[in-house]
């Protein structure tokens, strides 16, 4: 059984920051990519960005390049996004997902950016 358990979501202003965390137990993650994803109000669940496990090698969506960090801490299985320059079209709950499949997601965090 795997989990995926997030958390650092919060309220924060315009141009703020904040770190998510994601802790995934229940399985060795050493060969599998983590990511994150995010869905705000009324739209689809998007990709934000992803690392690979092995390599550390990591991509980010377009809109969040320069502003958000993938990193991850090795022999934790826990992976972090930091979020700097933090804009109001970046309010949306953040999942974490192992593999990058639709199978192993968290239970999500909401992160609201006041404008």
């Amino acid at each position: 059984q795997v989990q995926l358990v997030e958390s650092g979501g919060g309220l924060v202003q315009a141009g703020g920051s904040l770190r998510l965390s994601c802790a995934a137990s229940g399985r060795t993650v050493s060969s599998s990519p983590m990511a994150w994803f995010r869905q705000a109000p009324g739209k689809e669940r998007e990709f934000v960005a992803s690392i690979s496990w092995s390599w550390g090698a990591t991509s980010y969506a377009d809109s969040v390049k320069g502003r958000f960090t993938i990193s991850r801490a090795d022999g934790k299985n826990t992976v972090y996004l930091q979020m700097n320059g933090l804009k109001p079209e970046d309010t949306a709950v953040y999942y974490c997902n192992l593999g990058l499949g639709n199978r192993y997601w968290g239970q999500g965090t909401q992160v609201t950016v006041s404008s």
